[in-house]
């Protein structure tokens, strides 16, 4: 097991879904874990509450993620309880479900999009690395999307391909810093924005994907605790691609 005892850890969009469960890792791992959210009140308590329980300092923190008030607010709550920030993982995010032609996409989705998934990163990076002294892991959620594209979703593929561009922009100013900057990129993953829009299709999603099933969101922590850990210490700038195999499959 990685032992990360007495680092201090963001998670944006943690209430539930790949946060809940990178914020769950972190803290099995030992890590002090701030979450923040913008709607789950219960679930985010409760979240907190586990979090807890596993021996570690906890809180959470409401608030519109795709704004810079509201990120650098998230970022002074962490400061005053843990001082500084060792680990920022960028997970908040929008997926609009419903496939729309690109002369048909308004602007108010286009920029609510680009506003959630690539301005919030930006706003919490920035915010994060202001208080990371003693070096630091930044780990973004992108997608399979942001690198090979999807028809009728030009406004989501577009935000996680510019934000895969900014991690690797980072990875190189950072470094120097002994911060590094990585992206995991799902396909399919089972939560509750993502794959269950879709059931009466996941028969179909399942067996275009080499192993056989859609990811959990434990799938998608997984590789984040790696790379948040001292076993990841020489990368920086990837983009680690955890999909089943579903992109060999076209």
């Amino acid at each position: 097991m990685i032992n990360l005892t007495g680092k201090k850890a963001l998670v944006t969009g943690g209430a539930r879904g790949i946060g809940a469960a990178c914020a769950r890792l972190l803290a099995q791992a030992g890590v002090d874990v701030g979450i923040a959210y913008r709607s789950r009140d219960e679930e985010a308590q409760a979240l907190v509450r586990e979090l807890t329980d596993m021996g570690v300092q906890a809180f959470a923190y409401k608030g519109d993620l795709a704004t810079r008030e509201a990120n650098d607010a998230f970022v002074a709550m962490a400061v005053e309880h843990f001082g500084h920030v060792d680990i920022f993982v960028g997970n908040s995010g929008v997926w609009p479900d419903v496939p729309v032609p690109v002369s048909a996409l308004d602007d108010e989705r286009w920029h609510h999009t680009l506003a959630t998934n690539l301005d919030g990163m930006f706003f919490g990076a920035r915010a994060a690395v202001r208080h990371m002294p003693n070096g630091g892991r930044l780990v973004f959620i992108s997608s399979t999307a942001g690198q090979r594209g999807e028809a009728g979703h030009a406004d989501y593929a577009a935000s996680k391909g510019a934000m895969i561009s900014f991690v690797k922009s980072l990875a190189v100013e950072l470094g120097s810093h002994d911060i590094t900057v990585n992206s995991v990129a799902p396909g399919w993953v089972d939560t509750e924005a993502v794959i269950r829009p879709f059931a009466a299709d996941r028969g179909r999603i399942e067996a275009n994907i080499p192993l056989g099933r859609v990811a959990s969101p434990m799938d998608i922590a997984g590789p984040v605790l790696f790379l948040a850990s001292p076993l990841a210490r020489h990368v920086t700038g990837e983009i680690l691609n955890v999909n089943g195999g579903s992109v060999l499959c076209g």
